[in-house]
């Protein structure tokens, strides 16, 4: 304290130097002396001096003890300052804290179900290796699953360490938990050749992952058995093990050994078949396109069926897929259903039906089918080649239901396409036949939570979707105007017909202020035919991406304002429905000037999605779309805001169709 009054300069404390007394000369008056006078003023004036000195000195100390008060007053001033700039650094810390311990409650609560739930499948596989060891009943088994269905929460509660107890541990802490209540999901097996991401080919991986985690959503019991490819993903199976008993299925006369592999893929339990006497059947590089595919796919049918039979499962329906277990349909009614399957029922989906695998009648006995009892009009005779049977046939024909997958076309017109063959048949099982819509997974694809784009956006506060447009032309190198239409546009094949139209599009915007954005994201080397449209138009508002980039594909939805699409069915790269909820809007590029009429559809028996899309950009072409949002502004927003309100995702109408498909044979 006292070194810092020292160093505190006062200019009024300086020394005032002492009042000069002036000299007086003296002189006779009246004869007498100045002497007298002289001594008179010598000694009155020190008196004088000292008068006139102290109100000054007491002045001087009453500033100073003022000043000393002031530089005391502001000193507490700076320490208050100082110990209130320390709380709000520790207030700082503490909020940072907890905004670190949110996040981690945040994540671990994100976890936590799917921890919970890869535990609920963990008992469920394992309760399957307790069957085929013998140690339990099918009986005591179906009880034991029930159990486990109807207490999900509560038994991964308890059973939270299944890995560390034996096969033993857990029977008897089941058995000792059993309850029996009413179970109000579906049991659900689906036995299928491809699942994201396990092995992917076409649009029936994504299809089966997207719809079975929906269903499981919505409280549905859902399994998976694939066949265990030498290709498969591994990695993305949690808890991979192999159960430790028997398991024969019959081909070719003879019953052959499989290796039986489980596990839990985005909390659904997943099986694998692995056959070792025909070992070479799914060791292969590709999944398809083997002159034996009949023979590969038929036993691994008849080998899922085996299974569930032993492994005492009884769903409520066998969902198959495609021509590859299409034939499981005439083997579960033939063979199957009377070893304790009375309650199962089978639904087949179709991805594509002009694939449907054409083979002699008596290849049929290879999994214990009768070809003559199978090889009629009625049942499994192809219509055009009568000598053969026709495997997706006999799937429809034997299955309680059948699904087509068509985003945009009708029930009658997809029934009555002379293309594919098979309109007879599916005319006289009209009844059973329903349309389903493709979706898409919207905890990936939402940007109001999208991690990939740099401000996230939704309907109700669209700022985000400007910064995303800026972001974008910034990386690619575009001029960044707010004014300029941005058009996306990501293709997985590119055929001839499509470098056509892509020219035709361009010729036609290149008046305009318009930049493009062509991705192809193909592994194969057809999306190089890019580089046939670039050459020749060469722009500065055209770019070309090629390659996979998952980060570059979410900022390309989110910047566009447009994305051309090569159809609005497209099952694989669900590009319409994920343009529609990034704010897109869905634009094919095959269509002109005169509208898209091929594509309108009026039956009553379309999807929602068909009848939105035909209501808002089915009938657009690029030029009609790029003139409304030059000249009708408010109604292109009107329509864009519309889009992304509205649900296209597995949880929506494609989920709902098939709980009512499930619903509807069950009650058969």
């Amino acid at each position: 304290m006292k070194a810092l009054l020292s160093s505190v300069i006062i200019p009024w404390q300086q020394p005032h130097p002492k009042p000069r007394i002036p000299v007086v000369c003296c002189s006779t008056i009246n004869g007498s002396s100045s002497s007298s006078s002289e001594a008179n003023l010598q000694s009155s004036q020190p008196q004088e001096s000292s008068n006139a000195e102290e109100p000054k000195q007491s002045e001087i100390w009453r500033l100073f003890r003022e000043a000393q008060k002031n530089i005391l007053h502001l000193n507490q001033h700076r320490l208050k300052a100082v110990e209130d700039l320390n709380k709000i650094n520790i207030e700082k810390q503490l909020l940072v804290d907890r905004i670190e311990q949110l996040e981690l409650e945040k994540q671990t609560a994100v976890a936590k179900p799917q921890d919970r739930l890869s535990m609920f499948w963990e008992l469920l596989l394992r309760i399957d290796s307790m069957v085929l060891m013998g140690m339990v009943t099918i009986g005591e088994a179906s009880n034991l699953r029930r159990l486990v269905m109807d207490h999900k929460v509560t038994v991964a509660e308890v059973f939270n360490d299944t890995l560390q107890k034996s096969d033993a541990e857990i029977l008897a802490e089941l058995r000792h938990f059993l309850e029996r209540n009413q179970r109000n999901g579906f049991h659900i097996v689906h036995v299928c050749t491809e699942m994201a991401p396990l092995v992917s080919v076409g649009s029936l991986a994504s299809y089966v992952t997207g719809l079975s985690c929906a269903l499981q959503r919505k409280g549905h019991l859902v399994e998976v058995i694939l066949p265990k490819y030498s290709n498969l993903e591994l990695d993305e199976v949690q808890g991979l093990q192999e159960i430790e008993a028997e398991c024969y299925s019959y081909f070719n006369g003879q019953l052959h050994g499989n290796r039986i592999w489980t596990g839990v893929v985005y909390g659904i339990g997943v099986t694998l078949i692995q056959p070792l006497y025909y070992s070479s059947f799914f060791n292969r590089e590709r999944v398809y396109g083997y002159s034996d595919d009949f023979e590969r796919f038929t036993y691994f049918s008849r080998a899922s069926l085996d299974y569930i039979v032993k492994s005492g499962k009884q769903p409520d329906v066998i969902h198959i897929h495609n021509w590859e277990t299409a034939i499981i349909g005439p083997l579960f009614w033939d063979i199957i259903v009377k070893q304790g399957l009375e309650g199962t029922r089978v639904l087949l989906t179709c991805h594509d039906l002009n694939s449907q695998c054409l083979e002699h009648p008596e290849k049929l006995a290879l999994c214990g089918l009768d070809p003559a009892r199978l090889h009629r009009p009625d049942r499994l005779q192809d219509t055009t080649k009568a000598h053969l049977v026709n495997v997706l046939k006999g799937g429809v024909v034997y299955s309680n239901k059948v699904v087509i997958m068509s985003s945009i076309r009708s029930k009658g017109r997809v029934i009555h396409s002379p293309s594919h063959g098979l309109d007879h048949t599916l005319n006289i099982h009209k009844n059973k036949v329903v349309i389903a819509p493709c979706g898409f997974d919207n905890c990936t694809w939402d940007p109001s939570t999208d991690n990939f784009i740099p401000q996230q956006y939704s309907v109700k506060d669209m700022k985000g979707k400007a910064v995303c447009k800026a972001a974008l032309q910034q990386h690619l190198g575009l001029s960044e105007h707010s004014s300029t239409i941005l058009v996306g546009c990501i293709f997985s094949e590119v055929s001839d017909v499509d470098l056509e139209n892509l020219r035709a599009v361009f010729r036609k915007a290149r008046r305009i202020d318009v930049q493009f954005i062509i991705k192809g994201i193909s592994k194969i080397s057809s999306v190089n035919k890019l580089g046939l449209v670039h050459e020749p138009l060469k722009d500065k508002n055209v770019r070309f991406i090629d390659g996979h980039d998952e980060k570059q594909s979410h900022l390309i939805f989110a910047g566009s304002d447009i994305i051309l699409c090569q159809s609005f069915h497209d099952p694989v790269l669900q590009v319409p429905l994920k343009a529609l909820k990034y704010g897109a809007a869905p634009i094919a590029v095959n269509s002109n000037d005169d509208g898209f009429r091929n594509f309108v559809e009026h039956d009553y028996e379309t999807t929602n999605f068909s009848r939105f899309i035909s209501s808002t950009f089915g009938n657009m072409s690029i030029t009609q779309a790029l003139d409304e949002i030059r000249n009708n502004p408010s109604k292109w927003k009107r329509k864009i805001m519309d889009a992304m309100e509205m649900d296209f995702s597995w949880d929506a109408e494609c989920f709902d169709i098939h709980a009512s498909a499930y619903t509807a044979i069950k009650n058969l």
